[in-house]
C-alpha cells in the first residue's frame, strides 16, 4: 500500500525558491520540474536511498547521488518517495560521484512535479545552507516587523469609535483582501477593502452559512466535540476564508471573512487571529463592561429592591477607586437614529450595538427602534462633559445618531437628567445639529423667586390645558415647551415632535386661545418659559 501524502510543515519565515535560484555566489540552475515559486524552509544533504523518514517537509534536499539507484523505475520511486513527503526541491551536485545530472533524474523529476537544480562543482553544500537561513533571517526579520506594524495598526483601530469598521478596513489593507462581517446565516453587516465580482461574495456568504449551520447542528444536538471555527475555499485562483468570533452566541456567531487573490502566509494568518480576536472582543455581547460581577451584582440588588444611588456604587467605575474625590456622577444620552451609514442591518443588532458602546464609552445603553437611550459614568467626573469636548459623543454621528446630552448628575437625579438630555435632542433633532449638550446648571433668575410661589404661578397659568381634549394636557406642553425652545420655529418644531408643521400650528393656536395670550409677545413667551420649567416633574433649578 503506498504511503500516504505529506502536508509540508508551514513556517514562519521560508524563502522562495526564486530567491535561492537568483543569489550570485551558488550560481544553481533549475533544470526540471515546475517553475512555481515554492518556498524553502530549510536544507538538508542525505546520501540516503530513502531519506524520507527524516524529513518534515519544506526542504532544499541537497545530495552527489552516492547510492542513487541505476534503474530508471527504482530513480522514479526515489523522486515520488520525495514529493509524498512535501520536499520543495532537490539539488543535485555534480563531482565527484556523477559528471552530469543522470538524464533518468531529470526525466523524472519533470513527470513527477519536482523542482531538480543543479549544483556546480565550485558550490558546497555548505555556502548553500547559509545562504538559504541567512535570507530566512532576513526574511523572519522583515515578517516580524510586518506582524508588529498591523497588530500596532489594528490595537489602535480598536480604540477607535467605529472601531468594527476601523479593525476591518485595517485587515483589508495589510492582507490586501476584501473583509467581510457576517451574522451566522451569511448576512453582510460591514465590510472594507475592494469588494470582488460576483460569485465570491455570494460564495463567501454560502461559506459562512454552511459554517454557522454545522454550529447550530452541534449545539442542537449537545455535542461535546468543539465544531470548526473557521473554513477555507479555493475558486479560481482565489482564497474565500471564514472564522467565526468566539465569545458571543454559541448558536449564531458572528463570522469574519475574507477574499484574497494571494495564498495566506503564516504571518497573514497570525494577523488575521489578532483581528478575529479584537472584532470578538469589540462585538461580544461583554464588550466594555468592565467588571462583569459587579454589574450581574447591580442587577441584582434591582430586582430585590435597591435604589439607584446604592447600585450606582458597583457600577460606577470611579467607586473602585479608593478614596473618590465625590459622589459618582453620570451623563444621560438620548438619540434618534436619522441616517443609515452602515447600509444594512438595524440598530439594534449586536454589532451597532457594540460599535455604539464602544463610542459612547459605556455597556448600559437601550436601543428601541431608532430610539437609543444611554447612561455613561463619568471617570473624571464630567470635566470633559461640562467643557464640551466629549470626542465619543460628536464621533457616533457617523454611525448615523442624532444625541441629546445631559448635565452630569448623580445616580439619584438620572430621571432628572433623561428629562434634560430628551430636551436636548429635540433642539438637535429641530436645528439639525448632530449633538447637543443641555446647560441646566446655569445661573439664571429661577433661583431669585421662592419655589413656592414658582410652582404655585405654574399650576395656575397652565390650568385651562387641563381639560382640553385630545391630544391631551402633556401633549400640548411638550408642544409648547419645544416650540419656545426653538424660537417659534413652526419647522423645527414639527421636526423635533416628529409632526406635521401644520399640527404643530394647530396646537400652538389652541395653546394661545386656552391661555388666553398674544404669543407673538415676547414678555409672553418668557413668562410661559418660565413657568414651564416649575411644572411638576420638571428641574426648577434648570
Amino acid at each position: 500500500m503506498p504511503e500516504p501524502e505529506r502536508e509540508p510543515t508551514a513556517y514562519l519565515s521560508a524563502v522562495p525558491l526564486r530567491e535561492v535560484l537568483a543569489h550570485p555566489e551558488l550560481q544553481l540552475l533549475q533544470i526540471a520540474g515546475p517553475s512555481d515559486d515554492r518556498p524553502v524552509a530549510m536544507v538538508h544533504t542525505t546520501e540516503w536511498e530513502d531519506p524520507t523518514q527524516y524529513l518534515l517537509g519544506g526542504e532544499l534536499l541537497l545530495t552527489a547521488g552516492r547510492h542513487l539507484p541505476a534503474a530508471a523505475e527504482e530513480i522514479d520511486s526515489y523522486v515520488r518517495r520525495l514529493v509524498r513527503v512535501g520536499v520543495a526541491a532537490l539539488g543535485f551536485g555534480v563531482a565527484p560521484v556523477h559528471a552530469e545530472v543522470p538524464a533518468e533524474l531529470v526525466e523524472a523529476c519533470d513527470r513527477e512535479g519536482l523542482p531538480l537544480l543543479r549544483v556546480p562543482p565550485q558550490t558546497p553544500f555548505v555556502a548553500i545552507g547559509r545562504a538559504v537561513y541567512l535570507a530566512m533571517a532576513e526574511a523572519r526579520s522583515r515578517d516580524l516587523q510586518r506582524m508588529s506594524q498591523a497588530q500596532a495598526a489594528l490595537a489602535s483601530a480598536a480604540a477607535r469609535p467605529d472601531a468594527v469598521e476601523a479593525v476591518l478596513r485595517q485587515l483589508a489593507s495589510h492582507l490586501g483582501a476584501w473583509t467581510l462581517l457576517m451574522d451566522g446565516d451569511g448576512r453582510e453587516l460591514f465590510t472594507a477593502g475592494r469588494r470582488p465580482a460576483e460569485p465570491m461574495p455570494e460564495r463567501l456568504r454560502a461559506l459562512a452559512g454552511d459554517l454557522g449551520a454545522r454550529r447550530r447542528s452541534a449545539v442542537d444536538r449537545q455535542l461535546a466535540i468543539r465544531t470548526p471555527g473557521s473554513a477555507t475555499e479555493h475558486h479560481c485562483g482565489t482564497q474565500l476564508v471564514a472564522h467565526t468570533l468566539p465569545g458571543g452566541d454559541t448558536a449564531t456567531p458572528l463570522v469574519l471573512g475574507l477574499v484574497t487573490s494571494a495564498q495566506l502566509s503564516a504571518v497573514d494568518r497570525s494577523v488575521t487571529g489578532v483581528g478575529v480576536v479584537l472584532l470578538s472582543l469589540l462585538t461580544g455581547p461583554r464588550h466594555a463592561l468592565g467588571g462583569d460581577t459587579r454589574s450581574a451584582a447591580a442587577l441584582v440588588r434591582v430586582l430585590l429592591g435597591a435604589d439607584a444611588a446604592e447600585v450606582a456604587t458597583l457600577l460606577h467605575p470611579a467607586t473602585a477607586l479608593p478614596d473618590p474625590a465625590g459622589p459618582a456622577r453620570w451623563v444621560v444620552v438620548q438619540g434618534r437614529r436619522t441616517a443609515v451609514v452602515d447600509g444594512s442591518q438595524p440598530p439594534s443588532a449586536p454589532v451597532h450595538v457594540a460599535a455604539l458602546g464602544t463610542a459612547l464609552g459605556t455597556p448600559y445603553l437601550e436601543i428601541e427602534g431608532d430610539t437609543l437611550c444611554a447612561v455613561v459614568p463619568l471617570d473624571d467626573r464630567g470635566s470633559d462633559v461640562e467643557g464640551g469636548a466629549a470626542p465619543g459623543f460628536e464621533t457616533t454621528a457617523r454611525l448615523g445618531w442624532t444625541l441629546g446630552i445631559s448635565p452630569p448628575a448623580t445616580a439619584a437625579d438620572l430621571p432628572l437628567a433623561a428629562n434634560r438630555a430628551e430636551r436636548a435632542l429635540r433642539r438637535a433633532l429641530g436645528t439639525g445639529s448632530h449633538v447637543v449638550h443641555h446647560n441646566g446648571d446655569q445661573l439664571s433668575l429661577h433661583a431669585l423667586v421662592a419655589p413656592v410661589d414658582a410652582r404655585a404661578l405654574a399650576h395656575t397659568r397652565f390650568a385651562p390645558l387641563i381639560e382640553a381634549g385630545s391630544p391631551g394636557l402633556e401633549a400640548l406642553l411638550d408642544t409648547l415647551r419645544t416650540w419656545l425652545s426653538l424660537h417659534g420655529s413652526w419647522d423645527r418644531t414639527a421636526i423635533a415632535l416628529d409632526l406635521h408643521r401644520n399640527t404643530v400650528r394647530q396646537r400652538i393656536g389652541r395653546i394661545a386661545t386656552l391661555l388666553d395670550v398674544d404669543l407673538a409677545d415676547a414678555d409672553v413667551r418668557m413668562e410661559l418659559w418660565f413657568a414651564l420649567r416649575w411644572l411638576p416633574g420638571e428641574d426648577e433649578s434648570a
